[in-house]
């Protein structure tokens, strides 16, 4: 059995104990406030009359409001941190006849009516998102303040969180509450129970680690599997993350910038609208009640995302594991394969890996890659493979430098029923942007083709009928889809949204960050570069070397393209 923390709490001083999930008594979350999904429909928002400024704005066909209180905008505060706000009204009415009060005073808050002025320092044991009804008594009109209370784990005498249910967002970023069994614990190699509790709905799912070479990290990557009658979405972010039965939380162990990943994949999307696209948003997890800090929530890459995206959802669908899946009959070594299909695994479709020909689809894709004269590659690339995804694929991996990516870390999907074409999708994006797999350096100005690392690559830019156009291509896109300023302006945009969260994870985890991998530790075999480097960075400085990163080679490859 899962143990929840946030089934049976204990209330905290001054609590209605006949009131469930009401941190602080009268002061709780008001269950028609409270800024939570609806659990009977897994969407996110609040009851009708129940948002944020809810009865501030003038229905259709009504009369505006007189005065329309508010408090100003969402506040955010630490566990013992004092807020002070004063209540106003929205529109320029003023006077002495206004009164107004805060009906859902948390406990220890206090409010003047004299001044309209609300002044609250928040117990160890209130974190949650509140919404504050806000009335002014002579014109009846009603508002609301929303005010999140962050978990102050610093704090001595701190306790865990009273309950996840309330604890929806922390400084403005989705909670991710994930339970599981300590003794037993979570494996890579299988699903496990568990529960999540996401925005104020409690699922009951699997979860496992995911990662080969990165399951050594203290923080590990994770996957999410949910019931099919109780599918995950996220409301807000994510541009349309609805109804996912498996949703993969990336770790940014390896990454303290903690946005590569989510600048990637929007860049994917920019470059490629009509290929797979992979949806993402940064959340804070708990997990046990324990913070485990910045993830970035991702589509994960299977028959339903297939689906979604507008293949058939039965369709093959082959990950690159390793240096091998470099569409040849050789090993990257230089040695004759075993067979075509090394360097792969089978995700989906049937047969299924372990039975006969299951890998016969991408036998044949390798076998044609590898073997086909120029005049065949030629004749036959918009038919074997839809054309621009493999050119998007190759203009994305130079352009962003994904030195771990141009073989492996990707996704190929077939449907056997149509006769293709071969589909691309990339994945494992952490080796981008100015950083190796290792977190090592990489030059701005370098232009590698991976010609020597993919033969798919080197055929495609051998024939000219095929790289001239690719290349004409990646130059305007530089100029227009994916330009410099669209870079950068995702990047500042990340930066706004991570806000304080990202300070958060920063003092939770550099120290392990800096020291990972020393020699005679569990990480120094799969990372035996990392704890060489000499030029670490914080997670400011990393951000600044990103933006600059992207300046530099953005400009260098204006001038010549790979």
């Amino acid at each position: 059995m899962v143990a929840c923390g946030g089934g049976d709490t204990v209330p905290p001083p001054g609590a209605d104990p006949d009131v469930p999930n009401n941190p602080g008594g009268n002061g709780g979350p008001d269950a028609g406030l409270q800024e939570t999904p609806d659990a009977g429909t897994g969407q996110g928002g609040t009851d009708a009359g129940a948002q944020p400024d809810a009865g501030t704005q003038p229905d259709a066909g009504t009369a505006p409001q007189v005065c329309a209180p508010t408090a100003g905008d969402t506040r955010w505060v630490l566990e013992g941190e004092p807020l002070t706000a004063q209540v106003r009204c929205g529109t320029n009415l003023t006077g002495p006849t206004l009164r107004f009060e805060v009906k859902n005073l948390p406990a220890g808050a206090t409010f003047d009516e004299s001044t309209a002025t609300l002044r609250w320092t928040p117990a160890l044991n209130q974190g949650a998102v509140w919404m504050l009804a806000l009335e002014e008594k002579t014109t009846g009109e009603t508002g609301t303040l929303k005010v999140g209370v962050a978990n102050n784990d610093a704090a001595p005498g701190k306790v865990p969180i009273v309950d996840p249910v309330t604890y929806t967002e922390e400084y403005g970023l989705p909670v991710v509450h994930l339970f599981f069994d300590k003794e037993v614990g979570l494996t890579a190699g299988f699903y496990r129970p568990a529960e999540v509790v996401y925005r104020g709905h409690r699922f009951t799912m699997e979860a496992k680690y995911r990662g080969a070479t990165s399951s050594v990290f203290p923080k590990r990557s994770l996957t999410f599997k949910f019931a099919e009658d109780d599918l995950f979405s996220e409301p807000v972010f994510g541009d349309g993350f609805k109804d996912r039965k498996r949703v993969v939380l990336i770790t940014p162990f390896n990454d303290n910038s903690y946005l590569r990943s989510r600048l990637a994949f929007d860049l994917w999307n920019k470059l490629a609208p009509d290929a797979v696209r992979i949806r993402t948003f940064s959340v804070v997890v708990y997990a046990n009640n324990e913070y485990r800090g910045l993830y970035t929530a991702a589509d994960h890459v299977d028959k339903r995302l297939m689906g979604f995206n507008g293949l058939e959802k039965d369709s093959d669908l082959f990950k690159a594991v390793d240096a091998d899946a470099n569409f040849s009959r050789l090993r990257r070594n230089g040695a004759p394969k075993a067979n075509l299909h090394e360097g792969f695994e089978k995700e989906d479709g049937t047969p299924e890996e372990g039975q006969a020909h299951a890998f016969d689809t991408l036998d044949a894709f390798v076998a044609w890659v590898a073997d086909a004269s120029p005049e065949a590659f030629r004749q036959d690339f918009g038919t074997k493979l839809k054309a621009r995804d493999y050119e998007n694929w190759w203009i994305f991996n130079t352009l962003i430098l994904g030195n771990d990516s141009q073989a492996k870390n990707a996704y190929h999907a077939f449907d056997p029923k149509t006769g293709g074409p071969w589909r691309f999708i990339p994945w494992d994006l952490d080796a981008s942007f100015g950083q190796n797999f290792d977190t090592t350096r990489s030059s701005p100005t370098a232009r590698p083709t991976y010609a020597g690392d993919n033969l798919l690559f080197k055929k495609m830019l051998d024939e000219p009928a095929i790289a001239t156009p690719m290349r004409e291509r990646y130059r305007q896109v530089l100029k227009n889809e994916v330009s410099e300023a669209t870079v950068q302006a995702l990047i500042d945009g990340y930066v706004k949204e991570l806000g304080p969260n990202a300070q958060r994870e920063e003092a939770r985890w550099a120290a392990e960050y800096q020291a990972f991998a020393k020699p005679e530790t569990i990480g120094h075999p799969n990372f035996p570069e990392w704890h060489l480097r000499q030029d670490f960075n914080t997670h400011a400085q990393e951000v600044e070397y990103l933006r600059q990163w992207v300046r530099t080679r953005w400009t260098a490859l204006q001038s010549q393209v790979p």
